[in-house]
């Protein structure tokens, strides 16, 4: 999953090397700035993704690991609460030279090894086809957000509406470990999720252009980096129910 923004074609589309205007009312300095550290961020973020990838694909195709992590259910316990307790010194030391780049490499690593334990026991067909789906998502919203905000469109509007959204999703899923839903409503549910960070893509690559300050480079990346992850798993729960 890369964020490619160089275009081609009118002169109404974005060309991230060209150092256009982000949004009306920019000065030509703080527009350089800008530009500067989002390809700042997106570089981490690519770095975190590369870092997935490796991770996941070591899980998958390395039998020991895998079956590790498959039969110990302590560590697999463990692995998915580790990515909540390394998000308070995340925020905390965000702005502090290198322990936040450590710890953010902690808290990937974290994430990338029960993606690899999903994508294990996940046909190979099905992880391929989420995987370019979520490729060709996240590079549209990508695109079509910073043509927004070229034209003026702005997408604070949807923080609530994300936010009750997401809660509603915590909820359901804290449900479910008591109640078991069917094939159908883990695709239902599924969609719904993929939709809801679909969103929060939008949302936060314009907080990108626009609010986030130029020392918040490791949480901005942490933030877009959960987007796609978590719009990764959404897609890979359809197919799967889907399949099935």
């Amino acid at each position: 999953m890369q964020h490619g923004f160089k275009r081609v074609s009118t002169k109404d589309e974005v060309d991230l090397e060209a150092g256009q205007t982000l949004y009306p009312g920019l000065s030509h300095g703080e527009n350089q700035l800008r530009w500067g550290f989002i390809r700042k961020v997106y570089g981490i973020l690519a770095a975190q993704i590369l870092l997935t990838t490796v991770v996941s694909a070591t899980v998958v195709f390395s039998a020991p690991v895998n079956d590790l992590l498959r039969d110990n259910s302590g560590v697999l316990l463990f692995l998915c609460f580790l990515p909540f307790i390394l998000i308070w010194p995340l925020h905390i030391y965000h702005q502090k030279h290198p322990v936040n780049l450590i710890i953010l490499g902690l808290f990937t690593a974290s994430l990338s090894l029960t993606v690899g334990v999903s994508c294990a026991n996940t046909d190979g067909r099905i992880v391929l086809e989420a995987l370019i789906l979520t490729s060709a998502v996240v590079s549209s919203l990508t695109g079509y957000t910073f043509w927004a905000s070229k034209k003026g469109k702005d997408f604070s509007f949807l923080a609530p509406i994300l936010f009750t959204g997401l809660m509603i999703l915590i909820l359901t899923s804290f449900i479910q470990m008591f109640f078991p839903l069917g094939p159908t409503s883990v695709a239902v549910y599924g969609g719904i999720s993929a939709l809801i960070f679909c969103g929060y893509i939008v949302y936060d690559t314009d907080n990108l252009i626009k609010r986030f300050t130029y020392d918040d480079y490791i949480l901005a990346s942490a933030i877009l980096y959960l987007d796609i992850l978590n719009l990764f798993i959404s897609i890979l729960r359809v197919l799967r129910s889907a399949d099935n």
